[in-house]
């Protein structure tokens, strides 16, 4: 089973957002039947053969292993990972696209930084599995907490121009056998446990607030 699986196909992921279909499949973290699973869901186990066989259709669940029972066979099923991530490439021609109004400080472009970085690493995973090979990458998950709106806008400019200094000292065009990466780094308020007043400072900093996002292709 794999951490998580990337949903690229969208009859794929309009499967997985059925309701039933997303409960088999929390479900199916750990093995088990139509049979085992109409008791632990309380649905009736044709229903609930009817939805894992679409499922498995999908690739989202697969048969684990066959038990004879007297004259019956009983097919266990498993989910193929603990979590999905549904791809922007399911959404084809309206899927965020970076390109069409690149704004450091707009946190509609960070996400759809966010959406690309989904859509191109899951290609990769993808592929990865595919030629049972490992795809090379690295992250960085960190949390700051401002004094102030002045002290975050002075990070954002020192972390934009680390990245364009790092980035223009390894760059190399010409080198051959060379493979083309893309950085990413994203800076976003943490949302808030519970929702503030509308209007408040809060609310607005959430919309509008300073972001700095950057992508390259070194």
């Amino acid at each position: 089973m794999l951490d998580v699986a990337v949903i690229e196909e969208p009859a794929a992921a309009e499967a997985s957002l059925d309701p039933i279909r997303s409960r088999i499949l929390a479900a199916l973290a750990e093995p088990g039947s139509a049979a085992m699973l109409a008791v632990r869901l309380g649905l009736p186990r044709q229903k609930v053969n009817y939805h894992v066989k679409e499922l498995a259709r999908h690739g989202l669940v697969e048969l684990a292993e066959e038990r004879r029972k007297g004259n019956v066979t009983e097919r266990v099923y498993r989910a193929t990972a603990a979590s999905y991530v549904i791809s922007p490439n399911a959404l084809a021609a309206v899927r965020p696209d970076p390109s069409r109004s690149p704004d450091q400080l707009s946190a509609r472009w960070l996400l759809a930084l966010g959406s690309r970085l989904v859509q191109e690493v899951g290609t990769l995973l993808t592929g990865g599995a595919r030629a049972r090979r490992r795809i090379a990458t690295f992250g960085i998950d960190a949390e700051v907490r401002f004094a102030s709106a002045a002290d975050r806008t002075a990070f954002a400019d020192e972390l934009a121009l680390a990245v364009a200094t790092l980035v223009g000292r390894y760059h190399d065009d010409a080198a051959p056998g060379g493979r083309s990466h893309r950085v990413i780094v994203g800076l976003h308020q943490t949302p808030a446990s519970q929702p503030g007043p509308a209007g408040s400072e809060a609310d607005q900093q959430q919309e509008t607030g300073p972001e700095a996002g950057q992508d390259d292709a070194p």
